[in-house]
């Protein structure tokens, strides 16, 4: 038993990445599956295809591989995060379509409980904001929603669970109703500080706590699988939530280590080490990771729209027809323009959290034209990790941090392939960006969770070191000019705010 399956189930596919005892790529297996819009601003997705799909690509992986079942130490499991399900203990059926992360439909609840008072109480103990965005209201929604589900889940006949939980019972046969910490963290239920679900919260709700699943540890035994679908009994021991894992996959351990996901958006974590630091900036405090009970903590921030711009630039704009030809138009830019795009085109994440503002272009001159904008989209994504970053290491230095500094940034994802974005980031911050050999730090994260809890994968300090560069980028703009490029940037976004 040599290999690692881990299962990525994002947002828009499912993948299966096998990885051999040296924790390369053995074979990988990938498959989308429809979206729902029910209503504007809703997004749904069938229970049916979020399952079929992984089982699919988990058995497509270990063929393609040539691999028997018996060769399979270990499954690992990392996915998206915040999207609900409710389902019958009893069948397995749900009750409703899974509501997606990105679905808007509880923002009027989430207003009414922050103009009640209730956002610092729930801040406080989840670390995170009144909004959509995470499970604990979409699971009111559907308790509210669907006819009988409040009584049937006090009766212990409905449970309720991030897509993790819900793969977790379905690969098992129904015998394991659990998540782990990093996804609990991510539900607006889970007090990150006390390890438990919130009694208080769940009142609030009104969500009988009976319907939740077990928290473990992001390296813990999840059972294992039925039999037949793999051939065999195969161990779950590993899950994270997909920010967590590529957390894990870019062994950002320590304490000021950070690791920024450029997709369509960009998230960026910061292992704040044992200490939940409580964010003034309007940041999140979550949970990096969890080992023997004991979890590591980070602050998050979240942009909107990252590898976005580049999409808009293509399909919106058409000045380009493929993301690569963004780098020689920002090559060929005229200097002596300072065009300055601000990408909020469906508003601002974090530190700003302004879901209302658009995006805007300033700097025009009758000399604009394709490469300008294409270098101010790119810097775009630059400045608002710029954001980010600051945002972190004021909220750290609050926290008590004596040495409030970003001591390394790892990046990874589609945008990460980019020399010139990787290098501006490099100049705006002042301070060395690495980019790693293996870019599926998701899918690494969660097989070397389950990897080092089946014994075939090295300690953590072990693995850290096993992390390899492929480049670094250091920063080559000088002190002014760096401060000059932010201070407009600035301007701009204070600009478009108040439009």
């Amino acid at each position: 038993m040599t290999h690692v399956l881990a299962i990525d189930q994002g947002t828009t596919s499912s993948r299966a990445i096998l990885f051999d005892g040296a924790m390369r790529i053995a074979a990988v297996a990938q498959e989308e599956f429809p979206q729902h819009f029910p209503a504007s601003g809703w997004v749904e997705h069938d229970p049916s295809d979020l399952w079929s799909t992984t089982a699919a690509t988990a058995r497509a992986a270990i063929e393609k591989a040539g691999l028997r079942p018996a060769d399979i130490a270990a499954i690992g499991i990392t996915n998206q995060r915040e999207t609900t399900l409710v389902w019958d203990r009893a069948t397995g059926q749900p009750v409703h379509n899974a509501i997606v992360w990105q679905d808007r439909r509880t923002a009027d609840l989430c207003r009414s409980l922050r103009e009640a008072g209730h956002e610092a109480m729930v801040a406080g103990r989840t670390g995170l904001l009144l909004d959509p965005y995470f499970s604990g209201t979409k699971l009111k929604w559907i308790l509210d929603h669907v006819e009988g589900a409040r009584d049937r889940a006090r009766k212990g006949e409905l449970l309720f669970g991030t897509v993790d939980s819900y793969l977790i019972w379905k690969l098992t046969g129904g015998k394991v109703h659990a998540t782990d910490a990093t996804n609990a963290a991510r539900t607006l239920l889970y007090d990150i500080r006390k390890g438990r679900w919130s009694a208080t919260i769940c009142g609030l709700l009104d969500i009988p706590i009976e319907m939740l699943p077990e928290v473990r540890d992001s390296a813990a035994d999840f059972g294992v699988t039925r039999p037949d679908l793999f051939g065999r009994e195969i161990p779950i021991l590993g899950v994270a939530g997909d920010q967590q894992a590529a957390t894990v996959g870019q062994a950002c351990f320590a304490p000021g280590m950070m690791k920024s996901t450029y997709g369509t958006g960009c998230f960026a974590l910061l292992n704040t080490g044992q200490t939940p630091v409580a964010s003034t900036n309007r940041l999140l405090t979550t949970i990096a990771y969890q080992f023997d009970g004991t979890p590591t903590y980070a602050l998050e921030g979240s942009i909107f729209v990252a590898g976005a711009v580049v999409q808009w630039l293509r399909d919106g704009l058409k000045i380009i027809r493929e993301a690569r030809e963004t780098q020689p138009l920002a090559e060929a830019a005229d200097d002596g323009q300072n065009v300055i795009l601000v990408p909020a085109f469906v508003g601002l994440g974090a530190p700003y959290w302004n879901a209302d503002c658009r995006g805007a272009v300033y700097g025009l001159t009758r000399g604009s034209g394709p490469a300008e904008l294409a270098r101010a989209a790119l810097e775009s994504v630059g400045f608002q990790t710029r954001d980010l970053l600051e945002a972190m290491r004021a909220d750290w230095a609050q926290g008590g941090a004596a040495q409030a500094e970003i001591a390394t940034l790892r990046v990874d994802g589609g945008m990460s392939a980019s020399d010139w974005a990787m290098q501006f980031l490099s100049d705006i911050i002042g301070a060395p960006v690495d980019r790693p050999e293996v870019l599926e730090t998701t899918a690494l994260g969660a097989a070397w969770l389950a990897g080092m809890r089946a014994g075939v994968y090295p300690s953590r300090e072990e693995f850290a070191k096993t992390w390899a560069l492929e480049r670094r980028f250091e920063p080559a703009m000088n002190a002014a000019t760096r401060q000059g490029k932010y201070d407009a940037w600035k301007r701009a976004v204070a600009a478009t705010l108040t439009v």
